[in-house]
C-alpha cells in the first residue's frame, strides 16, 4: 500500500506534462491566427526587401 501511495505522490513527470501543455497551447494559437500571423510575416519581408532595394541603389 505505501509503494502506490508513493507513486500517486511522485511528481518526477510533471515537468514534461508542462511542457507538452505549453506545446499544445502554442500550436493551437498558431493554428487559429495562422491567417493573420503569414500576414504579418509577409509584411515584414517586403518592408526589409524594400529598403534593402533602397539601400542597394
Amino acid at each position: 500500500m505505501g509503494a502506490i501511495k508513493e507513486y500517486l505522490q511522485d511528481e518526477e513527470g510533471m515537468g514534461t506534462v508542462e511542457v507538452i501543455l505549453i506545446i499544445v497551447v502554442l500550436v493551437g494559437l498558431v493554428l487559429i491566427f495562422k491567417n493573420q500571423i503569414i500576414s504579418i510575416v509577409n509584411d515584414l519581408f517586403d518592408g526589409i526587401v524594400s529598403k534593402s532595394s533602397q539601400v542597394a541603389s
